[in-house]
């Protein structure tokens, strides 16, 4: 694909340093490019120089990207590293100037072209066609109105000139490229009738409809279980070495970035700190930064379990059955968990794995008695049966045992105060306490999370992922619950509040010898908080054990995939 002409893409730099790195000094952070023979440098596909980027608040400008550089050659794998707020997708969107309201310094060039302060139409042409996205989460990123064909049809009838019946023809020809099952069918299925791995798979092959240079992967696997990811990575892999094209990776991952691309750049507080080829940053890292976020991968650091402990919770042949409508008189059951037995101790932590769908969250709602659907089988909580309790035998037990969500944002209602959402259990369960040593009580619980009684007035939406998190917790911790269900969170966190999220659930749980039964599917986050795993698949309990022992020597085919995918 040949870019806009010149008169549209001008040659002259954003007045941002030198053009390219083969005139003059290299930008910091950009070797000078190399043919690999020892003749004359070949120039980079992409070269970003010095580029800021500033947003307009209420308070004023602020700058979220510092003088930043690097350059991508023809056919390299480059990633992109850093926390959340580190400025690394705002860089990535500078490249097509996708971000609303920024003001750019600096240059961009894309095969020697600049694209900072080109003409919308020149960078129109240039999106989807010469650089391509993907973005993290497809199911914002898709029209829901419209079918994945028509997404990917649209595509290439603006940027390639082909008729309904050639794009249709090429589009299903691309959903088989991605490996999605039944492309022919697929093609009319609209985003929601499609699984997350099915959806990105889709994302990915509207993405290369017009065989870009450049795709830009914005955190691809993120909230996808690990054999989904190994799928994913293996078909970028794949098609990224069929294509010929450029991969810039935007990522928090970094077992992702080891295993994915050739050279890696490292972003915290929108500044380049390190730029090198992968293995050489990942075993010998030279800043600081690089070194902590490269040791923040979840450590084991749980107390041993009493072997005298006694039960908290016992679960014998659960099972939930839903029924779904199929026509207007006919209805038709599915079982979400079949015959689970289950044993949670005062003090341990039971993890529950398995990919989307297997029946983990279901099995945990069905232990608490939250979920909608009809559960069968006996639970003992702290010695009652609590599966024939009627909801108002129940309502005082809901005390001792609290859930965190996955996803807080959602979680926490946007309307109440911080202090309202951590008091609102205190208020229901507590009526003895008066305005006074509720917010005493609350006070407290926030500072044992690691935030503080300044926060008390402020909304969710003031605060980081990791922040909203910690909110979350103290909801749950403040009523001293005796048991938590935690449903995969920190599955959207960052490596290093990852950690720190570990950390706190650990030392409550000394503190106040809770309980947790821990969903999720990350392996290395199980490995470092779990005493015992539970091995889901398809709604059965294909193995279970000690942590240590299930993660040395696994037994059953699926744990055995589901390791390999992940470690």
């Amino acid at each position: 694909m040949s870019l806009p002409s010149d008169a549209l893409l001008s040659d002259a730099p954003g007045g941002g340093g030198p053009a390219t790195p083969g005139g003059g000094t290299p930008p910091r952070g950009m070797p000078p490019p190399s043919d690999g023979a020892g003749g004359e440098a070949s120039a980079p596909l992409l070269a970003v120089t010095s580029l800021s980027v500033d947003f307009e608040t209420a308070s004023g400008r602020t700058r979220v990207v510092e003088d930043v550089g690097f350059s991508i050659a023809p056919g390299e794998r480059f990633a992109l590293v850093g926390e959340s707020g580190s400025g690394k997708t705002v860089t990535a969107f500078s490249i097509m100037q996708l971000n609303a309201d920024a003001r750019y310094a600096g240059s961009i060039r894309f095969e020697g072209r600049e694209l900072l302060g080109a003409p919308d139409r020149a960078l129109r042409a240039l999106r989807g066609r010469d650089i391509a996205m993907i973005f993290q989460e497809p199911m914002s990123a898709l029209n829901p109105l419209y079918s994945i064909g028509d997404q990917i049809c649209e595509t290439l009838e603006l940027h390639e000139g082909l008729t309904r019946a050639q794009a249709t023809r090429r589009a299903i020809e691309l959903l088989a490229h991605t490996h999605i099952p039944e492309p022919e069918r697929r093609f009319g299925s609209f985003p929601h009738q499609l699984s997350g791995g099915q959806r990105q798979r889709a994302m990915i092959a509207m993405a290369l409809a017009c065989s870009p240079k450049l795709l830009i992967a914005d955190e691809p696997t993120t909230a996808l279980d690990v054999t989904i990811q190994r799928q994913i990575v293996e078909l970028l892999l794949e098609l990224q070495a069929e294509f010929g094209m450029a991969v810039l990776l935007i990522t928090h991952d970094l077992p992702l970035v080891r295993s994915f691309a050739d050279r890696v750049g490292v972003m915290q507080g929108g500044r380049v700190l390190e730029i090198g080829d992968t293995a050489r940053v990942f075993e010998a890292p030279q800043h600081d930064y690089t070194r902590r976020l490269i040791d923040s991968r979840p450590k084991r650091q749980l107390t041993p379990v009493d072997a005298a402990a006694p039960r908290l919770l016992a679960g014998r042949g659960i099972g939930c059955r839903f029924e779904q409508r199929r026509g207007w008189f006919r209805r038709a059951g599915f079982d979400a968990v079949v015959d689970v037995d289950l044993d949670v101790a005062r003090g341990e932590t039971v993890g529950i794995v398995g990919e989307s769908g297997s029946g983990k969250t279901t099995l945990g709602m069905s232990l608490l008695r939250l979920t909608p659907g009809r559960v069968r089988g006996e639970i003992d909580f702290a010695g009652e049966r609590i599966d024939t309790l009627s909801a108002a035998r129940l309502r005082p037990i809901r005390r001792r045992m609290q859930v965190v969500f996955q996803d807080p944002y959602n979680a926490l209602s946007p309307r109440m105060t911080v202090e309202r959402i951590v008091g609102e259990g205190l208020a229901l369960h507590r009526p003895e306490l008066d305005a006074r040593r509720r917010r005493d009580a609350i006070v407290a619980m926030l500072e044992e999370v690691g935030l503080s009684a300044a926060v008390l007035q402020r909304y969710p939406h003031e605060f980081s992922g990791g922040q909203r998190q910690r909110i979350a917790i103290a909801r749950a911790a403040v009523l001293r619950p005796e048991l938590m269900l935690l449903d995969e969170p920190t599955s959207a966190l960052d490596v290093s509040v990852q950690s720190q999220v570990l950390e706190l659930l650990v030392g409550l749980q000394r503190k106040y010898g809770m309980s947790y039964l821990f969903i999720t599917h990350d392996l290395a986050v199980i490995q470092a908080i779990a005493h015992r795993v539970l091995v889901m698949k398809d709604g059965v309990v294909v193995e279970s054990g000690e942590t240590g022992r299930l993660f040395a020597d696994p037994q059953h085919a699926y744990t055995r995939q589901l390791l390999a995918a992940a470690l």
